[in-house]
């Protein structure tokens, strides 16, 4: 009963601004850097901090000299107070969209390579369905478009996954197959009959996710059957600085089929072997079950969820040529 009236006394006597202060804090790189991000003086900060850890009855940020980390209870305090402000910061939208009409806004955080028609689709049909809802589409890497998610500050996301979170629900919205290719300036720009083993020694550049641990393990595979060098030269998680820098002679670098096709015809760029069986990378829907969507959001996320079921994975298939063999699912 004890522990019941402790958890009774945190709710009834926590401040909630402690814990949008706290996830400032938990971002920050020391006390002065929270300060800085929160308008406010250090010591104003530092007594926050005391006074939350008083609350909570546990030491939540580690604090020495050249030394500034969460501890365990930190970490799980932060993992719960970012999604608590999701909520909170959704409140006011919630209580706008009580009309007849779908009138809500959708947040949608997209992966930068998202190059998708049945997506494309299910936008034209929506709008033209709600005319009065809003969008919003911000580009993001895939881990951060997750963790928005997660944060339920977007509606829904669409990017790579790799490591999957049990609290997030996934849908596979499309499959594309990555090549690898070189911009004019570089010495194999526009040569026929090249083999694979003709690439060795030659610069890269690639995607901040082209890691064996991370969602484009294939592509780094790939990479390395080439025998490219190992130090890559220029990363980004936009697919367009990474298509700029291959254009640029920088070094050879992957990018999905599809999406850069017509770079291809027009000259721009100029595919490299292996022509065959190129990698198969999944692009995810992914939304979290628990947050409390307006109405805008619930029809968007039906109405492609719904679109997913219906068109067969074939259809949702992009880019493999039409000789090529078709690889093992990713």
């Amino acid at each position: 009963m004890a522990y019941a009236d402790d958890s009774d006394r945190l709710t009834r006597e926590l401040d909630w601004n402690l814990l949008r202060s706290f996830i400032v804090m938990a971002e920050a790189r020391s006390i002065t850097d929270a300060a800085q991000r929160l308008r406010l003086t250090q010591p104003s900060v530092s007594t926050a901090l005391k006074k939350l850890e008083d609350r909570i009855g546990k030491r939540l940020i580690d604090r020495a000299p050249g030394r500034y980390e969460l501890t365990r209870a930190g970490a799980l305090l932060y993992r719960e107070a970012v999604e608590i402000h999701g909520a909170v910061h959704r409140l006011s939208t919630l209580m706008r969209d009580m009309t007849d009409e779908i009138t809500g806004h959708v947040r949608i955080a997209v992966a930068s390579h998202v190059v998708c028609p049945l997506f494309d689709d299910v936008l034209a049909a929506f709008h033209a369905r709600h005319p009065r809802a809003t969008l919003s589409i911000s580009v993001l890497g895939s881990s951060a478009a997750l963790a928005s998610v997660s944060a339920r500050t977007a509606s829904f996301a669409i990017c790579l996954v790799h490591r999957r979170d049990p609290k997030i629900e996934y849908m596979r919205l499309y499959r594309e197959f990555f090549g690898l290719f070189c911009g004019p300036p570089h010495p194999l720009f526009g040569r026929k009959g090249l083999r694979q083993k003709d690439l060795a020694g030659h610069s890269a550049v690639s995607f901040e996710t082209d890691r064996l641990h991370d969602a484009l393990r294939s592509v780094t595979l790939l990479r390395a059957e080439s025998e490219l060098r190992e130090r890559i030269i220029g990363t980004s998680s936009h697919l367009e600085e990474v298509r700029r820098m291959v254009i640029a002679g920088l070094g050879i670098g992957p990018l999905p089929l599809h999406v850069v096709a017509r770079d291809v015809a027009d000259g721009l760029l100029w595919r490299l072997p292996p022509y065959s069986n190129p990698p198969a990378i999944d692009v995810h829907l992914a939304w979290n079950p628990k947050a409390a969507l307006n109405r805008a959001e619930s029809a968007f996320l039906a109405a492609l969820q719904h679109a997913i079921g219906a068109v067969p994975i074939t259809q949702r298939t992009y880019g493999l040529d039409e000789d090529a063999t078709t690889p093992t699912p990713a």
